[in-house]
């Protein structure tokens, strides 16, 4: 059945269209034109704002269940109904440094979800086991290990289209199995590392374009040696996630970022659990708390974030002082261009899905309008 989404702003990801009209066919947008069809159901947003849905490619859990604890198909199902909730519609979930077995679980589980749904669940984010474990932050450090090529070739085949990213710390990796991960095709993104401005370089000449969180768990800016952060700064290629809630990243801190990067910076969550529901988390070394509004562990370290992908976006729009229309691409289309999805998600054209947000003109109010 056609329906036409009228009285809109219209953010496409490339413009935006005032009076825009979005018609959609089957949960896939057919067109996005100015002329409103008479012969169609019509959707009024009363001139609402409407962009692509937010896409969160790195989320650990939903509002009761932990990923990386329970890698199976009904956390998947609660990451992605809680997303849906805060106004994100495809979702990548984590899972931290874990055992080979649980690894194996988790890829088998997103596999056999996406079999069953043609939803947006997209793949699913591996960060770790293969990190520096001093900067391993919250990971185990009894799961935290340099790869053996029989661990990383057996990984890369079970994951086939389903890891679409996987975080390392390049420097614990040889020439060989580097090689293995770059040919994969995963996207390959550099974090918990300790590898310097100078060392990051020949990384980023191979083709890797993509940090894990910006500034945490990496080699800091410094006026003798500019860290991980001034070679990503440097790099005009690599993209530069951040988590946008004024702790793991301050929002003055975001604010240079962005003007170094612009169309490369975006936005992630890193959520422990959405919605602040669960107070108090365990599991093997793992642990979370809430405090004053942050998760941290029993150490008084963060342990994942809190937020949301749409809090990120209303604390972009606050904070780094950029418009509506810039804080949502920070959520969808500069996402989807990062992880190589931008031919497919993140933003409103023909042939993209029909996975919309609504938002007011200060982005205090944001809805997700999935209708696929």
């Amino acid at each position: 059945m056609k329906q036409a989404i009228v009285s809109a702003v219209v953010h496409t990801g490339e413009e935006i269209i005032e009076n825009g009209v979005v018609i959609i066919e089957n949960g896939i947008i057919i067109s996005v034109q100015s002329e409103i069809p008479s012969d169609i159901e019509k959707i009024d947003l009363g001139g609402s704002h409407l962009a692509a849905g937010f896409i969160d490619i790195q989320i650990n859990g939903g509002e009761k269940y932990y990923f990386s604890q329970t890698p199976n198909e009904e956390t998947i199902q609660d990451i992605y109904d809680s997303s849906l909730k805060y106004g994100t519609t495809h979702v990548l979930p984590c899972l931290i440094s874990s055992s080979r077995e649980t690894i194996l679980e988790g890829i088998q589980a997103v596999r056999n979800y996406m079999k069953k749904h043609n939803n947006g669940v997209i793949g699913m984010h591996l960060e770790g086991p293969f990190l520096n474990p001093l900067r391993r932050g919250a990971h185990s450090i009894d799961q935290v290990r340099k790869p053996t090529n029989e661990e990383l070739r057996e990984i890369i085949e079970k994951g086939k289209d389903v890891i679409k990213v996987i975080t390392i710390a390049p420097e614990c990796f040889t020439e060989e199995q580097l090689n293995m991960l770059i040919e994969s095709g995963i996207t390959i993104s550099i974090g918990h590392s300790t590898i310097t401005h100078k060392e990051a370089q020949p990384y980023f000449a191979k083709g890797i374009n993509l940090v894990t969180h910006l500034f945490n768990a990496m080699t800091q800016f410094g006026h003798r040696e500019p860290g991980l952060v001034g070679a990503v700064f440097e790099n005009e290629e690599v993209y530069a996630p951040v988590i946008l809630d004024g702790v793991h990243c301050d929002y003055a801190a975001a604010k240079v970022a962005y003007k170094l990067k612009k169309d490369k910076f975006f936005l992630i969550s890193d959520a422990t659990f959405l919605g602040r529901k669960v107070s108090n988390f365990k599991w093997d070394n793992f642990d979370a708390h809430l405090e004053n509004g942050f998760y941290r562990n029993e150490d008084g370290n963060l342990a994942g974030a809190s937020i949301s992908v749409a809090e990120a976006v209303q604390n972009a729009y606050n904070h780094l002082e950029v418009s509506a229309d810039e804080a949502v691409k920070m959520a969808a289309s500069r996402v989807a261009a990062a992880i190589g999805l931008q031919d497919k998600i993140g933003k409103i054209k023909a042939g993209f899905p029909a996975s919309f947000v609504k938002f007011n003109a200060d982005l205090s109010t944001i809805e997700t309008l999935d209708l696929t």
